[in-house]
């Protein structure tokens, strides 16, 4: 299990963008195609917020709907999934485990093998890559 990290919400106000405060601790979402980064090599991308890897680059794929997207997380234990009935829609939210940090939604229309499209908001995520 995930250690949780704990800070008001004054103290994520300090440590994010005001962006990454709305997308990441109101949920919200950045506009489609409003990725800063394209291709960026191999690497792996973690929480913008407290940093815990969550995807790698050779699990991402275009899914053409302007959002990173990716079929499977580095390791399941790190995202946390909650039922989202907001804007009339039913979707499965997803949180980052260790600071609750809200990153994106999961869908079941991803390529195969796993079936599944991690839909995640770029702000969200922090590349690292591979040395």
């Amino acid at each position: 299990m995930i250690e949780k990290i704990i800070k008001s919400e004054a103290e994520w106000k300090k440590i994010l963008t005001p962006e990454q405060y709305r997308v990441m601790r109101e949920q919200g979402t950045e506009p489609p195609f409003s990725c800063p980064w394209g291709k960026l090599g191999i690497g792996a991308f973690s929480c913008a917020a407290c940093d815990l890897l969550l995807f790698r680059s050779e699990k991402k794929f275009e899914s053409g709907t302007g959002w990173p997207s990716y079929f499977e997380p580095i390791d399941p234990t790190h995202l946390e999934e909650l039922v989202d009935d907001s804007f009339g829609m039913h979707r499965i939210e997803v949180r980052c485990a260790r600071c609750e940090s809200h990153l994106g939604h999961v869908f079941p229309d991803g390529p195969p093998p796993t079936g599944k499209r991690y839909c995640i908001n770029s702000i969200a995520l922090k590349f690292i890559p591979k040395k």
